[in-house]
């Protein structure tokens, strides 16, 4: 069964150390990981926020921020996971990433970016092949495969949404 809201684990004296104040800002997105239910689709706004920053569809510029992301989120969602278990809730700068490739070379339509909100979800919480493989594995890099994966198949099926007629009407309204 599909699980909508990670259940948090209780931190115990031996959990990991406490990660520091900006391993936490960074590896939360923001603090949205600390939310008490769907920090994931919170840390999945907190990335449109961002896109709407004008310019931040530059295929350079996001390419590069999710490069970048993307390495930093597999050293700080590692030190997230010593301390708050296997693919914590805390952690949502996966989601983040996911969104990003979303939405990386799609039209930027408000339309469009709700599609995108909404079938990343989708793929983020069924995880098809592969992306429940990664979300098994232990570390960063499982953590942020899973989100990686789900953010390509989305980018797929509106890449290929906007190649039908009517759908690519409505959504570049």
């Amino acid at each position: 069964m599909v699980r909508l809201i990670k259940p948090r684990k209780q931190i115990s004296s031996s959990s990991g150390p406490e990660p520091s104040l900006p391993t936490k800002l960074f590896a939360s997105g923001l603090y949205t990981g600390y939310v008490p239910a769907a920090s994931g689709t919170l840390g999945s706004a907190l990335a449109v926020a961002f896109y709407f920053i004008p310019g931040f569809e530059s295929p350079v510029i996001l390419g590069s921020v999710l490069f970048l992301v993307f390495g930093l989120g597999i050293k700080a969602s590692s030190i997230m996971e010593k301390r708050y278990g296997h693919d914590p809730a805390e952690v949502t700068i996966d989601e983040v990433a996911g969104m990003w490739i979303t939405l990386f070379l799609l039209p930027k339509k408000i339309f469009v970016v709700l599609a995108a909100f909404f079938v990343f979800r989708f793929f983020d919480i069924i995880k098809p092949f592969p992306a429940r493989k990664f979300d098994t594995m232990h570390g960063g890099f499982g953590i942020m495969m899973d989100d990686v994966v789900s953010g390509i198949y989305a980018n797929i099926v509106l890449q290929f949404a906007l190649l039908i007629p009517f759908i690519k009407e409505i959504l570049l309204r």
